[in-house]
């Protein structure tokens, strides 16, 4: 199969997977591109946040217009992560491949374990506390920098579980956090970026963007417990096959 289809159908599911669950793209996009379409881990992390920085601002574009994002909240972790997000896009590129495929499947395991261990609270029950929003907001910045992720895989679960949010609020708001996020890292790494293989990232952004409208209609006509545990499940499998693939 060519290079072109696998990029295609690889940016149709990530996209999807953004559009309904406001993360899982790049938890998805950076195996797809090392283990698919032969990328290094390196360039496959900043490959991979080229493709969630566009897909999710144009995903957000679509929550917020149906009013599931909270933008002070989203904000206030956007802001507190940008530094660590950039400093961690800086010393990316010095940590050894296996420990950053290894760091990545330990992280995406752990969000999956606690959000199936969760359950998202009723919205109005919960206020939101500027320090918890902050700290949270500050440990996703420096995954995303590191690891070359958007950060919604472990954002969703925090607004969720740790904020109070709704399911498709936390979904929402996710989405605002993973385009500053993401954006802030990608900063930090223009020289790889201009190494990408456009004829591949191009492809993948396209069939991405298209996937996550499908996905927000996805997410109207599913149930927000039912959307978490889909998307636990997701990150436990994808965690499990790159643990084993560091560890060789």
């Amino acid at each position: 199969m060519s290079a072109l289809v696998l990029a295609l159908a690889a940016g149709a599911v990530i996209g999807l997977a953004l559009g309904a669950l406001g993360g899982g793209g790049s938890v998805l996009a950076v195996p797809a591109l090392i283990y698919l379409l032969g990328f290094s881990p390196v360039g496959a992390t900043t490959a991979s946040l080229v493709i969630v920085t566009i897909t999710s601002a144009t995903a957000l574009s679509v929550h917020a217009r149906d009013g599931y994002v909270r933008w002070r909240t989203g904000l206030l972790f956007a802001a507190a992560g940008i530094g660590p997000a950039m400093l961690g896009g800086a010393v990316a590129a010095r940590i050894p491949a296996a420990v950053l495929t290894a760091g990545f499947a330990v992280v995406a395991g752990a969000a999956a374990v606690r959000m199936l261990r969760s359950r998202p609270a009723d919205e109005a029950s919960v206020p939101v506390r500027p320090g918890p929003a902050a700290g949270a907001g500050a440990g996703l910045g420096a995954v995303t920098g590191v690891l070359g992720v958007g950060g919604g895989f472990l954002a969703v679960p925090a607004l969720a579980s740790v904020l109070g949010l709704r399911m498709r609020n936390a979904v929402g708001t996710s989405l605002l956090v993973i385009a500053v996020n993401s954006l802030a890292a990608l900063a930090m790494r223009a020289r790889t970026v201009e190494q990408l293989d456009w004829a591949v990232v191009g492809p993948f952004v396209g069939t991405a963007i298209l996937g996550a409208w499908d996905g927000k209609r996805l997410a109207a006509k599913v149930s927000g417990r039912t959307l978490q545990r889909m998307f636990a499940l997701l990150l436990l499998a994808v965690a499990a096959f790159m643990l084993i693939d560091a560890t060789r």
